[in-house]
């Protein structure tokens, strides 16, 4: 089985608070942060894709790290980077300077650069700072894969390259850049749908959008699986495909339907800012109702445990 990972099992991808005005709110920031450490998550991802980091300024960003690094105790991994190298050096400089644990360096979107671009971007941003670096594969939205002797350079010839979280939504590829890739370099899922699959392949946990909901399931699902428990791990698993599938769709792509799922748990997040917006009615309306069926499934979960 693969190691525990140096960011625990579980890391959530935080939504990135506003208040009613649109602006930053940090307080609510921060009492989010508090709250997914206490339910399960053993690393937090700020101003990532979940986070709307295209939306949000540079001193938004290293106020929203700043902010929550000083708070929890769990590392906490910034979204530093974006489709500009020379910017994205700054801001891994600044998140180093804020008190992050680890840089996210996502591939530059929209440039579509070729694997000798990526190679070069990744290693110019991993030499600026000292912090590990994890890599953010995630073609959908990027419009550009990492190829994987791309990555495995970047994990044999940078030192801080030490993981990435895989959303490129193809196991067989993952297998082979485990099998391949050097000591210590470790592969997170970045699809919560396929974080089981690809721990058996040998990733070592999720970068999850779901746990903002499920984070004590999915603590507990992960868990089960790495203590040779696969059996239980996969029904628990099969007890959450509604609720992770829920993250993400045409009509409200992540992350609309996560901060639907928390304004339907009272937490203050906020609407998304524009190109998003708010959630459709429909999308708040799905929220609360599977909410309420996971309410009463945990009521049940722990009935049945009492009486075990």
């Amino acid at each position: 089985m693969a190691g525990t990972g140096r960011f625990g099992r579980l890391a959530t991808a935080m939504v990135t608070p506003f208040a009613p005005d649109g602006t930053l709110d940090v307080e609510a920031a921060v009492a989010l942060a508090r709250h997914l450490a206490s339910s399960g998550s053993e690393a937090l991802v700020l101003a990532g894709t979940t986070g709307e980091s295209p939306v949000l300024t540079d001193e938004e960003k290293v106020s929203l790290w700043r902010a929550v690094a000083e708070a929890v105790t769990v590392p906490v991994l910034a979204g530093a980077t974006t489709n500009d190298t020379a910017h994205s050096i700054a801001l891994a400089k600044r998140a180093e300077e804020a008190g992050a644990a680890a840089i996210l360096a996502v591939t530059p979107y929209y440039s579509r650069p070729s694997q000798s671009g990526l190679l070069a971007h990744f290693s110019a941003v991993a030499e600026a700072t000292s912090l590990p670096v994890m890599l953010y594969d995630i073609p959908v939205r990027t419009g550009r894969k990492i190829g994987r002797e791309t990555m495995l350079a970047l994990a044999r010839q940078m030192r801080n390259v030490v993981a990435v979280k895989d959303a490129s939504g193809d196991p067989a590829a993952t297998a082979r850049l485990i099998a391949e890739a050097p000591e210590g370099f470790e592969v997170y899922s970045g699809d919560d749908s396929l974080t089981l699959p690809l721990c058996a392949l040998g990733g070592v946990g999720v970068v999850s959008v779901a746990a903002h909901w499920i984070g004590p399931e999915l603590a507990e699902m992960v868990r089960l699986f790495f203590a040779g428990d696969v059996a239980g791990a996969a029904t628990l698993n099969a007890e959450l495909v509604e609720l992770v599938s829920f993250q993400s769709s045409d009509e409200a792509p992540n992350p609309v339907p996560a901060k639907a799922m928390l304004a339907a748990m009272g937490l203050r997040v906020g609407h998304c800012r524009l190109p998003h917006g708010p959630a459709p009615a429909a999308t708040e309306e799905r929220a609360a109702h599977l909410l309420a069926g996971l309410e009463s499934w945990r009521e049940k979960r722990r009935a049945e445990k009492a009486g075990s």
